[in-house]
């Protein structure tokens, strides 16, 4: 009698996203859009100064958040090329693990790419160990253990001389999820990926026939490690026209990270102050508020301040969200943001799907691109 096979590797454990991190053509630029625009405090820069020879990066924080932001120095640099392809976008989606060799060698039995070998880089302020595997185009994920290390961010950071734009505070607090675009019919492998490689579940899966317009439509499913990494996935679906989801990869010229919902306790200050600060949104016609209310009935929320902000509202079994999506952040017409306020609801606005993406097709007819 054969023996039983071994039990598979166990995938990586998580615990949660350290950090995202772009490569952009103007790194210093970039950093200070998201400074002003955004209420993100400067923490550490990496460059020449500090012995960092082919690249600049600045860490930007709010709440929980972290934003890595960098450049290249040499027209060499794989950022360099990567800008070229892509335009800006996000490179890294980094995550924190309790022992990265372990998890990189999980990662890799269950079906993974490497990037980078487990490697540390220490310096007076302790050790830090990372590796990397390859996902969906040419984004990656970082495996991360700083456990070890009690500087700014990580050696070669220093401390950095940008400072705090001023504006009304902004209040982002968390990252909810980070949205994926991949060509058309790679979704299930993406999903499988994610459920193989590092365990994840499905929390949810959308049909075109519920992510659609009269011109286009998308079909997505959300994958989650069951505690606090989110990760929606989109792919185009057939529709009269280009649809949103096209458009990015034509544009970015690979699959991608598309947006990056960021968690606030109270929208509605957190929309003002981004308002304040210059920071543009989708918007959608005020027809939307009557259907809105009808479908939120029995639900005490401020209208009159949701009306004049362009502020969503969806509901489900568990409670309800609000949302609302920014103009995109980069030239391509790629990456934006999602602001969201959870009262309970786990899930992603269906009730807005429909509004939402009339609101993107709108921009997209004025590129000429639908």
């Amino acid at each position: 009698m054969a023996a039983p096979a071994a039990p598979p590797t166990a995938p990586p454990r998580l615990q949660g996203v350290d950090h995202l991190e772009w490569w952009v053509g103007g790194a210093r630029a970039f950093a200070g859009f998201l400074i002003s625009a955004f209420g993100f405090a400067p923490v550490a820069y990496a460059g020449p100064e500090t012995g960092r020879r082919d690249r600049v990066s600045y860490l930007l924080r709010q709440g929980g958040v972290q934003l890595l932001v960098s450049g290249a120095l040499d027209p060499d640099s794989p950022i360099a090329a990567h800008v070229a392809l892509h335009g800006d976008g996000v490179r890294d989606v980094a995550f924190l693990v309790d022992d990265v060799d372990e998890a990189h060698a999980a990662a890799l039995a269950r079906g993974a790419r490497s990037v980078r070998a487990p490697a540390d880089d220490t310096d007076e302020h302790g050790t830090v160990r990372h590796a990397a595997v390859a996902t969906y185009g040419e984004t990656v994920h970082t495996l991360l253990d700083r456990s070890r290390y009690d500087g700014p961010f990580a050696p070669w950071f220093a401390a950095t001389d940008l400072h705090d734009a001023p504006g009304p505070d902004v209040g982002l607090e968390g990252i909810d999820h980070v949205v994926g675009n991949v060509e058309k019919g790679t979704l299930d492998r993406w999903v499988a990926f994610y459920e193989e490689v590092f365990g994840f579940a499905q929390m949810t899966h959308f049909d075109d026939d519920q992510i659609s317009t009269a011109h286009s439509a998308l079909m997505s499913t959300v994958v989650w490690d069951g505690q606090s990494v989110v990760m929606p996935i989109n792919e185009p679906a057939d529709g009269l026209r280009k649809s949103q989801i096209e458009e990015y990869l034509d544009a970015y010229g690979s699959p991608g990270v598309q947006h990056i919902a960021l968690a606030t306790s109270d929208i509605v200050a957190t929309v003002r102050a981004l308002a304040a600060r210059g920071v543009r949104t989708m918007t959608v016609p005020d027809t939307y508020y009557e259907e809105a209310r009808e479908r939120m009935a029995g639900i005490d929320l401020p209208w009159a301040a949701l009306e004049e902000l362009g502020i969503l509202v969806d509901r489900d079994e568990h409670g309800h969200l609000l949302q609302i999506f920014t103009e995109t952040v980069t030239d391509r017409p790629t990456v934006f943001f999602e602001i969201i306020e959870r009262r309970g609801a786990t899930g992603f606005g269906e009730g807005n799907f429909k509004a939402l993406f009339e609101a993107i097709e709108r921009e997209q007819a004025k590129r000429g691109n639908l």
